[in-house]
């Protein structure tokens, strides 16, 4: 039987969350780079209902901007004093008019719930011709949900929160997931006649159950397979649960597409990250936002990606790399930080304790150890010295240096922007360049070395590097000495007819 697509899904989240003691609204903690109510959206969009609408309340400010920025299929309504879960769909349906057909309702805090499972929740509901179909789970620890309650026949009664259920009742397993499907105009009719004769004095969904099944209607349950979709978020407990639940249905559907992840355990991968078949994912890494990583390309061991695209046959080792944009077969790393605006070409390499910011380098170029480059252009086949420094920064405004293809920029050069080096052109190493270097010229900005003798032991006398020159100062005085008295028994000697000294020492 094929799934009717619902009139409308009612996502509840107006409710403040106070145990997760936050400043931010539940719904919006963030769950594999996804807000918890984004997870929902998604699973129930899936469902390609006519309508979408969003219950806010608590910080609905924060809420509504969110929704507006990431899912602008979804009408909101307020809930502006919230008495409970049945006076938040009575009014939806009072400010959204009547729907007709049927209408699912859930929670923006259920992150775990699947498309598939909120289908065959409908597909249950129509097959059935319930009034009502409600979601439940076998839980091993039902504490804090509602109890779903059967007559002998099975058939389901009604449903009774926890604070108003008997120790009998509360010794049931199968709980409720809040989760519903209703008939839409029973809904509105039964709605309305909720009672607040409860624990809390509020007006509970729940009960709705109850009156559809006085009324004569049939009342019916699908119960999830895996009781770890249906469990909310509370606190962050169940968020960090909710959290490696959902990364490990990542890895695996990554893994069965044919990603290899060498230790599921430590790898974190988020919701909308897109792997290629034969990627390698080693140890320790983790992939966010909106990260691409092309086939054949390896990450990790240490690596953390955010919204970075990566090439084919790229290898990133040890490396942290935001917005940036890694070429086919371009080396990264180890212990590179490539940040945003950075773009490497086919085979270019970003290697130990390199720095990036805004640069682009081209095809085949080498910046292999100890560099910073920040809004540098770098052409074809160049090679950069270690420790050499684009000095972008002036104190007020950043400036960009340009280096030509197939250039060689000695090591501890220090390229001060704004600056251009040609095509073809070197820098002597230990160069302060502040002038633009030509094309096949060599660009040499350091002083000549002048050496202050016996410094050391003038203005560091006392001291270890003091008695070290010393010694070796008398060293090299001994052994000017002896040379000297050798040179001298030599030339004696020769005026004698003598055997040289050199031949009497050998004798």
């Amino acid at each position: 039987m094929s799934v009717p697509r619902p009139a409308a899904v009612i996502v509840l989240a107006a409710g403040e969350g106070t145990r997760m003691k936050s400043k931010k609204p539940k719904v919006l903690h963030e769950l594999c780079g996804l807000a918890l109510l984004d997870h929902m959206l998604a699973a129930a969009r899936g469902l390609e209902p006519d309508r979408l609408i969003l219950v806010t309340g608590h910080a609905r400010e924060q809420v509504e901007a969110h929704v507006a920025a990431t899912s602008p299929d979804a009408q909101t309504v307020v809930q502006e004093v919230r008495r409970g879960t049945g006076h938040a769909v009575r009014t939806v349906l009072e400010k959204a008019g009547p729907i007709e057909g049927t209408i699912l309702v859930t929670y923006g805090d259920t992150p775990l719930l699947r498309t598939e499972t909120l289908a065959e929740l409908l597909a249950t509901h129509a097959r059935e011709g319930n009034a009502v179909t409600v979601l439940t789970a076998e839980v091993p620890d039902p504490t804090g949900y509602g109890r779903i309650v059967r007559d002998a026949a099975g058939a389901v009664l009604r449903i009774v929160e926890e604070k108003d259920a008997t120790p009998e009742e509360r010794a049931i397993r199968e709980m409720n997931s809040g989760v519903y499907a209703f008939d839409g105009v029973l809904l509105a009719d039964a709605v309305k006649r909720v009672s607040t004769a409860n624990a809390q004095g509020e007006e509970y969904l729940t009960d709705v159950l109850a009156i559809l099944r006085e009324d004569g209607h049939r009342v019916g349950a699908y119960v999830a397979a895996d009781h770890a979709e249906v469990e909310g978020v509370n606190d962050r407990v169940q968020l960090a649960a909710a959290r490696q639940v959902l990364n490990r249905r990542i890895l695996e559907r990554h893994m069965r597409d044919g990603v290899t992840v060498i230790d599921p355990a430590s790898t974190w991968i988020d919701a909308n990250v897109v792997l290629e078949p034969d990627v390698v994912i080693h140890p320790g890494t983790q992939l966010h936002g909106r990260t691409v990583v092309a086939e054949g390309a390896e990450i990790g061991p240490g690596s953390t990606l955010t919204d970075t695209v990566v090439g084919e046959e790229a290898v990133v080792r040890n490396a942290v790399c935001v917005s940036a944009r890694i070429g086919p077969q371009a080396q990264v790393g180890p212990f590179a930080y490539l940040r945003p605006g950075t773009v490497l070409a086919r085979k270019a390499k970003a290697g130990t304790f390199v720095e990036m910011k805004n640069a682009q380098v081209g095809e085949g170029t080498k910046v292999p150890h100890l560099t910073y480059a920040g809004d540098a252009v770098i052409g074809a086949g160049s090679n950069i010295g270690a420790a050499t420094v684009f000095v972008n920064y002036d104190g007020v405004n950043k400036h960009k240096t340009v280096v030509g293809d197939h250039a060689f920029v000695g090591c501890d050069t220090m390229l001060v922007a704004p600056v251009t080096v040609g095509d073809g052109a070197y820098t002597a190493a230990g160069s302060v360049i502040t002038d633009d270097v030509p094309p096949g010229a060599i660009g040499v900005a350091r002083e000549r070395q002048r050496n202050v003798g016996e410094w050391v032991l003038r203005r560091r006398a006392g001291t270890a590097s003091a008695a070290a020159a010393r010694r070796a100062i008398a060293r090299q005085t001994e052994e000017a000495y002896q040379g000297e008295q050798a040179e001298e028994v030599d030339k004696a000697g020769a005026a004698e007819g003598a055997v040289p000294a050199e031949e009497q020492r050998e004798k």
